[in-house]
């Protein structure tokens, strides 16, 4: 039997049941109203930010000269701003906006926490050490903190701010990863893969990877709405995206001056940023009930 030959049985059952996992989690994630609800809405948002422009009746700067401060109407639904801007317009831009910005972000740090968890969890010794002290200094600073210090280095952009949070994101992806890993290398199918000769990058990132990409979806998920909640953090402490720009942080920043005379300018864009992350949470529950085989049969 060649070694090609070998490999195709090593690895072809772990793809049937791979398959058959994601079959049941699939049935599992069904039976969570909450999660359908919270991937309903989700899609609702990814749309929005998609089609902004066909959806939204005004382009985010143009201004309804005289009526400032309005609230919801026919011509402006949640009213328009301090001058004079369609609120809801700038709210609908914003899913693109925070959307962009949490989905770039979330891969960069789950791209960055895989490779480094792997390497810490596989090889083990004076570079699993290393690495875990490197990253338990850096967890030791407030996490809002340390993005406002990169912030105001990196600027106020967009692509500065998926930056600051994408490279401040991956220490917790990479502590879980290399907890998967420590376990995961003792399995049998890895000492086959080494008896076979298979090289170190290949047994990491084609053998091991694919058993431990469970609680990284998991996390993954529910980070992509913890991005958005801090995007709108540093927007809302002036550090984030920067008018005219329609972040949701920004527009409650802008808000709270006139909360008592005008609080739609506040409550539409804290209720985009607030049913966001809580839908992003209700998915990654659900993935997180439907991956455990513990709750498999419940």
């Amino acid at each position: 039997m060649t070694n090609l030959d070998t490999e195709a049985d090593v690895e072809t059952p772990q793809a049937t049941v791979a398959t058959s996992l994601w079959s049941d989690a699939w049935k599992q994630f069904k039976r969570n109203k909450l999660a359908l609800v919270g991937l309903g809405f989700i899609i609702l948002v990814l749309l929005t930010a998609i089609f902004a422009d066909l959806i939204a009746p005004y382009s985010i700067t143009e201004r309804d000269s005289g009526r400032f401060r309005e609230g919801p109407s026919a011509d402006h639904w949640f009213g328009t701003d301090i001058i004079g801007r369609d609120l809801f317009s700038r709210v609908v831009y914003g899913a693109r906006v925070s959307m962009k910005i949490g989905l770039a972000a979330t891969t960069i740090a789950l791209t960055v926490g895989v490779i480094v968890g792997a390497i810490a969890g596989y090889i083990g010794g004076f570079v699993e050490s290393a690495i875990m002290r490197f990253i338990d200094v850096f967890l030791s600073i407030p996490y809002i903190i340390l993005a406002i210090a990169i912030a105001t280095v990196f600027g106020r952009s967009e692509n500065a701010i998926i930056i600051v949070l994408g490279f401040t994101g991956w220490l917790g992806v990479a502590r879980i990863v290399r907890a998967s890993f420590l376990q995961l290398k003792k399995q049998e199918y890895v000492e086959a893969a080494h008896a076979l000769g298979f090289g170190t990058v290949r047994i990491m990132f084609r053998h091991i990877l694919p058993n431990a990409l469970q609680p990284i979806i998991v996390y993954g998920t529910i980070a992509i709405g913890s991005t958005i909640l801090s995007e709108a953090a540093l927007s809302f402490l002036g550090v984030g995206p920067q008018d005219p720009t329609p972040a949701w942080g920004l527009m409650v920043s802008q808000g709270r001056a006139d909360l008592a005379n005008a609080p739609h300018l506040l409550f539409f864009p804290a209720m985009a940023i607030a049913l966001t992350v809580t839908a992003f949470v209700f998915v990654g529950d659900g993935l997180r009930d439907a991956l455990d085989p513990k709750l498999k049969d419940r």
